[in-house]
């Protein structure tokens, strides 16, 4: 009787042990769910990114050729001028002086050049008679030409003058628009070696251009005529459009690093850019509209044993495979990714990528051409369709959702739309 009772106690403890394992203490049978995507029509393209300064595309410096005090001065910052219009006047009084002065000068010449010219005549005569000799003829002919020079001295010397008293009236070279504006009125410029700067004149506000520069390891492809979009911190939320016009061959080297100076034209007709504005430029070196893309994930993606609970692993055949594994089974190398780039001489040779589709229960690998590659998205040459199912991940949970093609807050957005 006691013997039957303590079994009875030892069943009943192992009854309510396995029932608790059974309701608290058993794990949850977890359901594999596939992160799924169809193939979308949408653009891809790489870029580079840089930064540079907006600057205007031509800039011309005014200044004087000749040293004086400013005595007037008729533009100012932001100031539009036209070509020939006059800018500034400086004070007239001593290069007048120097003009009065040549004018005496060639006055005097002249007039010694006529009697001279009287008294060689006198002196022909003469000596044509016989009255004087062969060395005072030769002297006052000598002395009728270096009159005569002396008079062509004077009239350069007067030139000289007068054209120096035309540059103390500064005109503008070109139409534009005065960015800066170096001197005032009653300051002193002296003009020796270097011409001193009075004005800035940009020629044409509303065509600006970019000088980015290119790091040396993205300066390779870039090309000229290529599509370029930038920012400013004046307007972050507007996106400026250039072309790529020229690219440099002087490097700049800064701590080490090599960068390129390349030019990029943009337009500007409602005038936001304004001249030293830094630029947050990308430059779209390859472009390819209305592809089929894939996310970059889906590349990446290898089954592995969880799935075979649920699904048949069907790899692709001719890759080493032999037979077709089963539901519950699945080869080693089933999820063999893609291989890297290799190289045979001079020909570049890239082995292609392989993705995995679903179809019903079966996950079946394909192999697949790919083009632009963003690290996003993957263009798909070719191997698939916009209505295959592509698995990029496996989740947890019950959730049978498809997820979210990949985005990343890095990578520029193309104007309109990157993905239909």
């Amino acid at each position: 009787m006691k013997s039957r009772k303590i079994i009875l106690i030892i069943i009943s403890i192992i009854v309510v042990l396995g029932l608790v394992w059974y309701f608290f203490l058993r794990g949850k049978e977890q359901h594999v769910v596939l992160t799924k995507e169809q193939p979308l029509r949408g653009s891809i393209s790489t870029s580079v990114t840089a930064t540079g300064t907006v600057q205007p595309v031509d800039t011309v410096t005014v200044g004087t050729q000749v040293s004086g005090t400013i005595s007037a001065l008729y533009a100012d910052f932001n100031s539009t001028v036209k070509k020939g219009q006059l800018l500034a006047e400086l004070d007239k009084t001593l290069i007048q002086a120097q003009v009065d002065q040549a004018k005496a000068s060639l006055a005097q010449s002249q007039s010694n050049q006529t009697y001279q010219q009287a008294n060689y005549g006198r002196q022909k005569q003469l000596f044509e008679t016989g009255s004087i000799s062969r060395a005072e003829y030769d002297q006052a002919l000598n002395t009728l030409q270096v009159a005569s020079a002396n008079v062509n001295n004077a009239k350069a010397q007067l030139r000289s003058a007068e054209r120096n008293l035309s540059f103390t009236q500064i005109y503008s070279p070109i139409d534009g628009v005065v960015l800066g504006r170096s001197v005032s009125i009653g300051q002193t410029v002296a003009a020796s070696f270097n011409t001193p700067t009075i004005f800035t004149i940009a020629k044409d506000i509303t065509k600006m251009q970019v000088q980015a520069k290119v790091d040396e390891a993205d300066i390779g492809n870039v090309v000229k005529g290529q599509r370029s979009t930038f920012t400013v911190d004046a307007f972050i939320n507007d996106t400026f459009n250039g072309t790529v016009k020229d690219i440099r061959l002087q490097p700049s080297i800064s701590s080490n690093v090599v960068t390129y100076a390349t030019l990029i034209d943009a337009p500007n007709d409602d005038k936001k850019l304004k001249p030293g504005m830094t630029a947050n430029i990308v430059i779209y070196t390859k472009e390819v509209n209305d592809a089929l893309l894939v996310s970059a994930q889906a590349l990446k993606f290898n089954p592995d044993s969880s799935l075979t609970k649920e699904y048949e692993i069907v790899p692709l055949e001719g890759r080493g495979m032999g037979k077709r594994a089963g539901k519950g089974r699945m080869r080693k190398d089933a999820g063999m990714a893609k291989q890297p780039k290799v190289k045979e001489g001079e020909t570049e040779v890239v082995e292609p990528s392989f993705v995995w589709v679903l179809q019903g229960r079966k996950l079946i690998q394909k192999r697949i051409k790919t083009g632009l590659n963003d690290n996003t998205h993957v263009e798909v040459l070719a191997g698939l369709n916009e209505n295959d199912v592509v698995i990029s991940a496996v989740e947890g949970g019950s959730s049978g959702v498809p997820a979210a093609a990949a985005s990343s807050p890095f990578m520029p957005k193309r104007p309109g739309g990157n993905r239909r």
